[in-house]
């Protein structure tokens, strides 16, 4: 099993894991991945739907010995395994982690939202497709995660996926107040200026949510009309909405 140090006793890293979908065609689009959610994220979104992997325990644990074992009987069944969270590169095992699910012959994918881009040349090479949350124009991303600086770590880590090569998919989840149409049309510049051509909107779901004010703006979610796609298609042209 791959191991990382992660403590001063040399003692291996496992991935925390709080939780698994045993099937999944949405996401890895086009794949037939379980998906394994990484527990903890220093960021806090504030339209978060798992709000409950945010902290680095949560209510549910899985040992990754036995997700091992558990996919090690998923396979010929499965063709990917993708990692989310939380933020599955918050931890270090996850390098680790990525060797193991390619020793049993599936294919690798993450979700993240950029955070830790320093991290991604020695994890690129071991995965075979990200999934890649910009959250807002870089100046502002702080606005949604909390976070200073977080803008730059996801278009340092855009840049690094795009250099590599690999199948990236690009997206950034709307809200009417959270990220209104002005603010989305300054990104889609951002993006086209990084070399983005093919961009997804995700629409904001109620469903996990428990920021009572964007639930307030958005009672019902999100959606992303015709209009707004024309506009952002001006930048990028290969704007769509899911």
């Amino acid at each position: 099993m791959g191991a990382v140090v992660d403590d001063a006793r040399g003692a291996p890293a496992r991935l925390r894991v709080g939780g698994l979908v045993a099937f999944s065609t949405t996401d890895w689009p086009g794949k037939m991945a379980a998906v394994v959610f990484a527990q903890g994220c220093p960021w806090r979104c504030r339209y978060c739907h798992n709000p409950h992997l945010i902290p680095s325990a949560g209510p549910e644990a899985h040992d990754w010995a036995d997700v091992l074992g558990w996919l090690d009987g998923r396979r010929g069944l499965l063709e990917a395994v993708v990692f989310s969270g939380g933020e599955p590169t918050a931890q270090t095992a996850l390098e680790g982690a990525l060797r193991d699910v390619r020793a049993l012959g599936f294919l690798t994918g993450v979700h993240t939202g950029g955070m830790f881009p320093r991290r991604m040349p020695s994890l690129l090479p071991l995965l075979d497709w990200v999934g890649l949350d910009v959250k807002a124009p870089s100046a502002r991303c702080s606005e949604i995660t909390g976070a200073a600086g977080s803008g730059l770590g996801a278009f340092v880590t855009l840049a690094l996926a795009r250099e590599s090569g690999i199948a990236l998919e690009v997206r950034t989840t709307v809200h009417p107040t959270l990220t209104p149409p002005d603010m989305l049309e300054k990104l889609a510049a951002e993006l086209a200026a990084a070399g983005v051509s093919e961009w997804v909107l995700q629409a904001f779901r109620t469903a996990g949510c428990d920021d009572a004010g964007l639930l307030s703006d958005a009672p019902r979610g999100a959606t992303v009309d015709e209009s707004l796609l024309a506009r952002l298609r001006r930048h990028v042209p290969g704007v769509v909405a899911r």
